[in-house]
């Protein structure tokens, strides 16, 4: 039985994906940075609170008052929450809130008003 040659279709089809894989690599890190990825959460529901400190929300990188501030929020701001865990006292408070407004950062509930449903447990 004779070869017959080979087709140069599977081999392009092979370039066109690898082409196609490096230019989602290349644009990855600018999608990253305009919008964080949001773990997949066990319920749909959107959790928010107002900020009622009057001098502002200072944001943490731990539930903690002696951790680092890497941001704020000011008074009477909307902030979206993902979930509440207890972290160091405030006031008598211990809960805080992982925020979820373009960054990842904690916010003590002392100092957030729920607007509709608790946030659930981290």
């Amino acid at each position: 039985m004779p070869l017959l040659p080979r087709s140069p279709l599977p081999r392009l089809g092979l370039y066109a994906a690898a082409g196609a894989l490096a230019a989602l690599t290349a644009a990855s890190p600018a999608l990253a940075a305009a919008e964080p990825v949001q773990p997949p959460t066990e319920t749909s529901h959107t959790y928010k609170g107002r900020v009622i400190a009057r001098s502002g929300l200072l944001l943490r990188d731990k539930p903690t008052r002696s951790s680092r501030v890497i941001g704020s929020k000011p008074y009477g701001a909307i902030v979206h929450i993902f979930c509440k865990t207890r972290g160091g006292s405030v006031h008598g408070n211990d809960r805080w809130y992982l925020l979820t407004d373009g960054t990842w950062a904690w916010g003590s509930a002392h100092y957030i008003a729920n607007i509709g449903a608790a946030p659930r447990w981290c």
